[in-house]
């Protein structure tokens, strides 16, 4: 093994035994705080059970598989939290460990909450703002974390659905001029996960390029199920990949399933393993799809 390469080898494993699923590595998506708003990044966030909110110096949470079960595949996750608080614990680390379970290296995005009493954000910008520099900031790391930029997805629950697809079916291109590098990668997912999404931002026509699409929702959940039966028929007319699963029951905010009394989605985490290794995103092959 080269000298460089065996060096990068040590130091990521060095990264996963310090960072690990206790004590996760925390980066900010801009090194001096959000662009309008240096001047809130030293605000303190607040966190109490299963929530955080009052967040101004947005950040991924990064969680790492072991090195041996390691596949190169990334999944940026997206909590929910109706853009006034995020469930940062049952919609952000249990989705997290449970990834990293499969061999997926998961990041936890802590975005701006444009809802929360006295915000200052829009929603139809920073959030968004947030979502792309994050997807950008993984690629921009990718060597250093061992991770394929072609095999990096997003996944989102609820209000972090419409995250999601506040991204999902731009370009995403990166500005080859700019002066932070960050900012001239590709900040597209490869693929999406949607967990009960929300109704914002499906677009009117799914575009001929968008990511494949793993969905679920309870069919008895008045404000989610619509926009999951919305998007999957859009992606059926466009012949595009999806898969999606609607359940008799369960409402809103099943999380991972861990807390539910129905069988069903206690398993559903299954359903979304199945999916990510029958397109083959769990193939360590160093794919170079959507990557830059």
């Amino acid at each position: 093994m080269k000298r460089s390469n065996l060096f990068f080898a040590l130091a990521f494993l060095i990264s996963t035994t310090a960072f690990s699923q206790n004590n996760p590595l925390t980066i900010p998506l801009w090194e001096n705080g959000a662009p309008g708003f240096e001047h809130l990044k030293d605000k303190p966030e607040e966190a109490k059970d299963w929530w955080v909110k009052n967040i101004h110096n947005p950040s991924i949470v990064a969680f790492f598989p072991p090195p041996e079960k390691a596949t190169g595949a990334a999944v940026l996750v997206c909590p929910g939290g109706g853009h006034r608080a995020l469930v940062y614990n049952s919609e952000g680390k249990d989705a997290a460990e449970y990834l990293n379970s499969l061999g997926i290296t998961a990041f936890v995005l802590k975005y701006r909450l444009a809802r929360e009493e006295g915000s200052p954000y829009d929603l139809n910008v920073h959030p968004q703002e947030d979502a792309y520099r994050a997807m950008r900031l993984i690629r921009s790391r990718a060597e250093e974390w061992d991770i394929d930029p072609g095999r990096l997805g997003i996944l989102g629950f609820s209000a972090g659905g419409e995250v999601v697809a506040s991204i999902a079916y731009g370009l995403g291109e990166g500005d080859p001029n700019a002066t932070d590098p960050i900012e001239r990668e590709n900040g597209k997912p490869s693929f999406q996960i949607l967990i009960y999404p929300g109704p914002l931002w499906v677009p009117e026509e799914v575009p001929s390029d968008a990511p494949p699409a793993f969905m679920i929702a309870a069919i008895n959940d008045e404000c989610c199920a619509p926009p999951a039966v919305d998007l999957f028929q859009k992606y059926f007319k466009a012949g595009l990949s999806a898969e999606c699963h609607f359940y008799s029951v369960g409402d809103h905010a099943f999380n991972m399933g861990y807390r539910t009394e129905y069988q069903s989605l206690k398993n559903w985490p299954d359903r979304m393993a199945d999916w990510l290794v029958d397109n083959g995103w769990l193939e360590n092959n160093r794919s170079d799809k959507s990557s830059k």
